[in-house]
């Protein structure tokens, strides 16, 4: 919707960072940039740490390139950590797994 227009970038990066955070892991979103067949293209290709912090952001409309040091050994520790999901307990999600057609109230 054109009254978004100027939260292409924020709307971006932030399903980037949700997503890196969510899962523990490094996100590169590479984004063209510049002006393409009339389009004026978004850019913003970003770095995301498994914190869901940018580490690296490219910051015009220009060809760039980004790099960051990428701890894989931090994603793994946020996996045993932060976002343990170890001890869920697959009997506990039958009600929404096992359901095939709504259950309407009595």
């Amino acid at each position: 919707m054109p009254v978004y227009d100027h939260l292409t970038g924020f709307h971006n990066h932030l399903v980037m960072q949700a997503g890196a955070y969510q899962n523990s892991s490094f996100v590169v979103s590479v984004a063209k940039a510049g002006l393409e067949e009339g389009c004026d293209l978004a850019g913003g290709s970003c770095i995301v740490a498994p914190s869901g912090e940018i580490i690296a952001q490219a910051v015009s409309k220009g060809d760039e390139l980004i790099v960051a040091r990428c701890d894989l050994d931090l994603a793994l520790e946020n996996k045993r950590g932060v976002l343990n999901f170890a001890n869920r307990e697959p009997q506990h999600y039958r009600l929404i797994t096992e359901r095939r057609t709504e259950v309407l109230p009595e």
